[in-house]
């Protein structure tokens, strides 16, 4: 059929021409300022590093107010923010796009209630006190999930710019990744969070004005209908519109389902490196909490040009335009690299285009360094290799950076989804992660390793177990609601999906556990002392020693006053 049919395209030579010279002053730009706000630090800044290691990952602790909220604002804001909005927006309705408002609310979160606690230690990365608490070793293995989010959300957020290149410029999916990912992996090996921070200023300029620049090109368009509507959409007048199909529709059914997501994707957007990275490179605590709070206004506003062209999508007729056909169930991830091409003139179009390709060079860059640099710390030099050198360590964090880039091309090229990809991110880091984090920033004494352990694996268990359509396997464990895989209306087959919200329930059985577990083993080893050397995780020892430094901060304390 001609609607499943993929769209050929001849090579655009100008838009080609137009994104390498874009490509080249964001390459450059990543490789200068690394030496330009290198060498503008002061004094005073140089000292809260203690390696060039830890300068490489923290840019010196020195990002000020003006560099941290365009950072931190350019690393949420990516390919698949955009791209997977906008497919959202159309596919299930305004009231089904949650990421936007979620991770600006987790912004808002993290800002309120951890960055202060994690600034003021002067951690390296988000994994250091869940080490500093469980062990190097016990600690270190935090960074599964943890690596796990970062690289789906890289390998999402690129799939995103193939798709975007494929349809403007006719470029190959594969090349366009490989080519996008190069360039981002590059200057981050050469400058570290000097050069990811310095080139988001720029990427989120680019993302803002490329947008809204097109927007009213796009809404002018002869063949979409204006002013624009949100009932009786164009593009679905061939079926039943018995409700806003732009603001979506939620059944009492769903409901859980909705409530599970919304809040998975505020509180599983806190433990994030990408986000503790720019918090802990922050020149101090005022600037770390600031630049979250603004960052989350930040987040939400950069949603509304791609809530707008799903709308303007909606409203289009399709077959009037170049495209010539009705958009169909696989189209609507490329929203908005169609409306670029097919209802702006074509030097809007490369704007636009300029647009999606730094949002996804901002995220990129900054999640490949970040689950880097947790590797190289947390893994490599806590668990393996305490002794190496730092120029040692510098060199592995470039080779890790090499690596992880690598197998997030792998993903993207090979894993054709966008804002499934997009939701599943803050998935195993919301259930594993997230409980243990609060733990030991908040309440470090109601947690041990035993309640650790026995928290994860039985929550990581649980998570197994409940399935996950996206990839593509039903559940074992069916919680009540559970809806059996069928075939959709498309012909095209449905796993099985859980209506009950699963996800929070684990969660929350993740922290009972850990506190109940740790609660029992701290009473069972103070009643029967003589079976402590059952302590096989050294969980009294460690209880003793955190109370030994209670007390000698606490007489340093006093002794200051």
């Amino acid at each position: 059929m001609a609607g499943e049919e993929e769209t050929k395209q001849e090579l655009n030579v100008v838009g080609m021409v137009g994104l390498i010279v874009f490509y080249l002053i964001i390459f450059f730009a990543g490789i200068l300022s690394h030496k330009i706000l290198k060498r503008g630090r002061k004094e005073v800044q140089k000292s809260q590093v203690a390696s060039n290691t830890e300068d490489m990952m923290l840019a010196g602790r020195d990002i000020n107010y003006f560099v941290g909220v365009f950072t931190m604002t350019a690393t949420w804001v990516g390919g698949g923010y955009i791209n997977g909005t906008a497919e959202s927006v159309i596919k299930n309705g305004l009231v089904w796009t949650q990421a936007p408002i979620g991770y600006s609310i987790s912004l808002f979160l993290g800002g309120l209630f951890f960055a202060e606690k994690m600034r003021t230690k002067k951690f390296v990365t988000m994994l250091d006190p869940l080490q500093e608490k469980y062990g190097k070793p016990l600690g270190g293995l935090f960074y599964i999930p943890a690596f796990s989010g970062e690289i789906l959300w890289s390998a999402s957020i690129l799939a995103a710019l193939g798709t975007s290149l494929r349809v403007i410029c006719g470029i190959n999916d594969t090349a366009s990744i490989i080519a996008s990912a190069a360039i981002a992996m590059t200057y981050t090996l050469f400058g570290g969070l000097y050069s990811v921070a310095f080139t988001d200023v720029f990427q989120l300029i680019c993302i803002f004005f490329g947008l809204i620049f097109a927007i009213p090109f796009m809404s002018s368009n002869i063949n979409v209908d204006t002013p624009l509507r949100s009932s009786n959409l164009t593009m679905f007048l061939d079926q039943d519109q018995d409700y806003s199909k732009f603001f979506g529709k939620l059944e009492k059914s769903d409901v859980g389902v909705w409530i599970d997501y919304a809040i998975m994707l505020i509180f599983g957007g806190i433990p994030w490196q990408a986000y503790f990275q720019r918090v802990l490179s922050a020149r101090n605590v005022s600037v770390a909490k600031t630049l979250s709070f603004i960052a989350a206004f930040g987040c939400f506003s950069a949603a509304i040009p791609s809530i707008v062209i799903g709308l303007i999508t909606m409203n289009t007729d399709w077959p009037g335009t170049d495209y010539a056909r009705k958009l169909v169930k696989d189209d609507y991830k490329l929203a908005v690299p169609l409306t670029l091409l097919h209802l702006t003139p074509p030097a809007v179009a490369f704007i636009g285009l300029g647009a999606v390709s730094a949002a996804v060079m901002s995220s990129t860059d900054s999640s490949i360094l970040g689950v880097s640099t947790m590797f190289t710390r947390n893994v490599f030099v806590n668990v393996f290799r305490p002794s190496a050198s730092d120029k040692t360590t510098v060199w592995f964090l470039r080779g890790t950076v090499i690596v992880n880039t690598v197998i997030a091309m792998l993903i993207a090229i090979f894993v054709k989804t966008v804002y499934g990809l997009y939701l599943i991110c803050s998935d195993l880091v919301f259930i594993l992660l997230f409980p243990h984090l609060v733990m030991v920033v908040h309440q470090p004494k109601r947690t041990n390793k035993y309640g650790m352990v026995a928290g994860f694996s039985i929550a990581l268990l649980l998570r197994v177990l409940s399935g996950e359509p996206v990839l593509k396997y039903n559940a074992i464990l069916k919680f009540p609601g559970y809806v059996e895989p069928s075939y959709d209306q498309y012909g095209d087959y449905s796993y099985g999906r859980q209506r009950f919200p699963f996800r929070n329930l684990i969660m929350v059985l993740n922290f009972l556990i850990t506190i109940s577990v740790t609660y029992l083993s701290q009473k069972f080893f103070a009643k029967f002392p003589k079976w402590q050397h059952l302590d096989c995780l050294e969980a009294v020892k460690d209880q003793e020693t955190e109370k030994r430094e209670r007390l000698k901060n606490e007489i340093e304390g006093e002794q200051c006053l």
